[in-house]
Order: C-alpha cells, then structure tokens, then sequence
C-alpha cells in the first residue's frame, strides 16, 4: 500500500513537469539495468528501502561503500551522510576511508548553495583518487585515514 501511495504522488507530481521524463519500473529491473548500463539513469527516486538496495548495488559500480555519498533530502530539511555503517571490525586503527564522508559534506554544501567551497573539496578528493599513490586499503593503497585525508586536504585550491 506503501508504494502504491508513493506511484501515486508521483504520477501526480509528474504531470506539474511534463519536460521531465518520467518512468515507472520494478526494482529489479532498475537493478539489472544499472549494472548492464548505468548511464541510462540520470536521477532515480524511490521510497528509502529500495534507495537503500540501489545505493548499496551502485557503491560496487564504483569501488565500494567508502566511496558512496548519500543525501535525504524532504520539504522541511535534509540530511547527508554516508552510505556505509560504522565498520566497528577496524574502530580506533585510522583504516577508515573518510571518501563517502567527505562526498556527503559535498553534497550538503551544494544543497546550502555553498558551490565553491564543495568544488573544492570534491575537486581534491577526486585528484588523489585519479594519482591513485595514498590510498585506504579498501581502495588497494596502505595509507592511513590520517594520511589520506592530508593528502586531500593538501590538494585543496
């Protein structure tokens, strides 16, 4: 009953922006789509459940959960934050990757309209990522969190 009040709102929503295409498909589907071609998709929305499912298939299209941001975004606020768990198998050994982190504050400031500072920031994690020498285990490197996250911080402009 849930999703079939959420089809309805947007099938209700869809019709105040006629310029935006707007398709209905089963999750599975979407699944098998995303991961034959994922540049068929520029903006999915979906109640939290199979964003939670789609998110987390996504981050394996990418290099994993430490490198995926996420955003909720609702009429009244918004929340940003990444989309893996706490990792408590490596708490207090700085083996963490700050990426999804650091990629959700992106988010959040260009949400507060803060385009500049989140270019920034992104364009830095971005360039040590591309040089690809300190890098988080998780991301086949053997830096630190500190250290990656100096390296980052060095690449700010």
């Amino acid at each position: 009953m849930s999703d079939g009040l959420f089809l309805r709102c947007c099938r209700d929503l869809a019709t105040q922006y006629p310029d935006v295409k707007f398709e209905e498909r089963y999750l599975d589907t979407v699944c098998l789509n995303m991961v034959q071609d994922p540049s068929k998709f520029d903006v999915l929305v979906m109640p939290n459940l199979y964003g939670d499912i789609m998110s987390d298939m996504c981050s394996g299209l990418v290099g994993g959960l430490g490198l995926t941001p996420s955003g909720n975004i609702g009429k009244n606020g918004a929340l940003f934050e990444s989309v893996h768990g706490t990792a408590p198998a490596i708490a207090g050994q700085d083996k963490a990757n700050p990426t999804a982190l650091l990629l959700s504050a992106v988010m959040m400031l260009r949400y507060m309209k803060l385009l500049d500072l989140a270019d920034r920031i992104e364009g830095a994690c971005f360039q040590v990522l591309k040089e690809g020498q300190v890098l988080t285990e998780d991301l086949g490197g053997s830096s630190t969190c500190t250290q990656y996250t100096n390296e980052i911080i060095s690449k700010l402009q």
